[in-house]
């Protein structure tokens, strides 16, 4: 995941050119989105225990698009803080750690008792793992800044949330049998593990961070958003999970791509 009112960027954001002091007031409206992302999370966790896992998944999908916004703002508006830091690293720990883990556990993993459990603290932890690594790195100039090391925590999250959304899309519980051989409680613990270990791997993930909204765009780029929009609107548990999905297994093409053509 990332912190969202500091002059430096979220988990879901790039990382900010250049590092300005943080200031120790609390200002309203970054923090506003920040409360907003963790409320996500928390209302993901609520929907999960009652067991509407589709809005459970789309909790944490709205949490992702608030906390990729709280940064933004706080740059543009220069209210970033040291206070909005810390609380969008707690913030993300919740919508992006705690709320996916335990949303896949209630959904898929419960009947497999200790394996269930075990992966879905992997998880957690992973997540915890993930965020302090960011934030102790946010600083140092050897950083690539166009990539991120590890999977971002929101990406994560969305790996595991667009995984519950598209089952339930198609009527498929998470304690059914799939394709009438595989369980789908085994596939939401690879992909809960998967997630986890991506988290905190070495591997490279695009930031972003090169990309400028100021600069002109060709029209093919422009149409390309336009579809990009309706598609998602058209069917966005399978658009979102395929986007995500993709995005997971971009590092390891990446890391890939680099050994052959060291061994080239």
């Amino acid at each position: 995941m990332n912190d969202s009112t500091d002059p430096v960027p979220t988990e879901a954001g790039a990382l900010a050119a250049e590092a300005r002091p943080r200031r120790k007031g609390i200002y309203i409206l970054p923090n506003l989105f920040t409360l907003a992302a963790l409320f996500g999370g928390f209302y993901a966790i609520v929907m999960a225990m009652n067991g509407r896992f589709e809005n459970a998944a789309i909790g944490i999908f709205c949490a992702m698009v608030l906390d990729s916004l709280d940064g933004r703002v706080a740059r543009m508006t220069n209210t970033t803080s040291a206070f909005g830091e810390q609380m969008d690293s707690l913030s993300d720990m919740v919508s992006f750690g705690v709320a996916p883990a335990l949303i896949m556990y209630v959904w898929a993993l419960q009947p497999m008792q200790k394996l269930g459990w075990i992966a879905a603290f992997l998880y957690c932890a992973c997540a915890a793992l993930r965020l302090a690594r960011f934030n102790t790195k946010l600083d140092d100039p050897f950083q690539d800044k166009r990539f991120f090391q590890g999977l971002p925590s929101p990406a994560a999250a969305a790996l595991l949330a667009g995984f519950v959304w598209v089952s339930y899309e198609y009527n498929v519980d998470g304690h059914e049998i799939f394709f009438g051989a595989i369980q789908m409680k085994w596939l939401a613990w690879t992909i809960t593990v998967f997630a986890a270990g991506s988290m905190v791997s070495d591997l490279k993930f695009y930031s972003g961070k090169d990309i400028n909204l100021k600069d002109s765009v060709p029209f093919m780029a422009i149409l390309a958003i336009v579809i990009a929009f309706v598609l998602v609107s058209y069917s966005p548990p399978e658009v979102l999970f395929t986007v995500v999905f993709v995005y997971a297994l971009s590092g390891y093409y990446i890391w890939i791509n680099q050994r052959l053509k060291k061994e080239a």
